[in-house]
């Protein structure tokens, strides 16, 4: 019995004991093999549950060579103010009882992005990566793609090869806006854009581009300034703009937090909203639902997108082809 149980530990050899089942077949079903009938896998999967077994991960990595760990790059400096809860809620409902955990490795723009995925290659901490902020042309991309190493990204790239991506539709959202904010009267829209290296800034751009061309106003993307600035050098490009002449009277705001600094913004210089300015965000939290005066927004799920974003890994992990691995998030037609 002492060969069995480690102290009070259930082990393989517990729960065949518990089900009666062969310990090989105990093993598969926690697998989720198919081979394995339903009823037994539910059978097992119940007497884990029951008597509290965890699997033994080291034993596990030495038998099959995998991690049983997804590491997730993540910039924690986000337009969104609910962005790492909502997209860790949904990655980690998906990975819940798969027998993989999430390890967040910090993500810097800025920084050199190739130098936390060769660590993770090179000393084998992770069987997939999930990343945000991706890039054009991401050096990442290019390297776990010659890696052949599953991955999902969190956006689009310009290359030709085909890769796994979950993506919000940002063409349609600023086009989106733009209308919006047209059909209330307004003739010259100020967004702040995020840095040129990101793909969802040519998005962006172009369907802002797009629809103030066609509505025949003004526009300003504001200059200095990236959504990655800190937060009082937006505040501060935003209200200097205020004091100048023709000061814009309409905002498409990519994120909570530059809606809440052109909110300031306006207050700060005397101008009210809904009477001088509308703005129109994107958001990801409820956090305008408790904001007066109101701001018009569109809902980015991102909670839906951590989902589709594990979703797709463990389905590029079991091997299916990358080519199939894409999905693109619309804007809430709302606005």
């Amino acid at each position: 019995m002492g060969d069995d149980i480690q102290g009070d530990k259930p082990t393989l050899r517990t729960l065949s004991q518990e089900t009666g089942f062969a310990v090989a077949t105990v093993s598969r079903a926690l697998a989720g093999d198919p081979r394995i009938a339903a009823r037994t896998r539910e059978t097992v999967s119940a007497a884990a549950t029951r008597l509290g077994y965890v699997p033994d991960r080291a034993a596990r990595r030495l038998r099959t060579g995998r991690t049983q760990v997804i590491s997730l790059l993540l910039n924690t400096q986000h337009e969104f103010l609910g962005f790492t809860h909502e997209f860790l809620a949904g990655i980690t409902e998906v990975l819940a009882g798969t027998g993989y955990s999430v390890t967040v490795v910090p993500d810097s723009p800025g920084e050199d992005r190739l130098a936390p995925v060769r660590t993770i290659l090179r000393n084998n901490l992770a069987d997939g990566i999930l990343f945000t902020r991706t890039e054009a042309f991401d050096p990442r991309v290019r390297l776990l793609m010659e890696a052949d190493f599953p991955f999902v990204s969190h956006g689009r790239t310009e290359f030709t090869m085909a890769h796994p991506w979950v993506d919000f539709d940002n063409e349609a959202f600023a086009r989106q806006a733009v209308r919006h904010l047209v059909s209330k009267g307004r003739r010259r829209i100020s967004l702040v854009l995020p840095g040129d290296q990101f793909t969802f800034t040519q998005h962006l751009r172009y369907g802002f581009l797009s629809a103030v061309r066609e509505a025949g106003i003004d526009y300003e993307i504001v200059a200095g300034v990236t959504l990655d600035s800190p937060p009082p050098h937006i505040a501060a490009a935003l209200t200097q703009r205020r004091g100048a002449a023709d000061p814009p009277d309409g905002y498409v705001c990519v994120g909570e937090v530059t809606a809440l600094l052109a909110l300031a913004a306006l207050t700060d210089t005397g101008a009210v909203h809904g009477v001088d300015a509308d703005i129109v965000a994107k958001r990801a939290s409820p956090i305008f639902d408790n904001i007066r005066p109101r701001i018009d927004t569109v809902f980015e799920d991102l909670r839906a997108t951590g989902r589709a974003m594990a979703e797709m890994l463990l389905r590029r992990m079991n091997g299916e082809p990358q080519d199939r691995l894409n999905r693109l998030f619309l804007p809430d037609p709302d606005v």
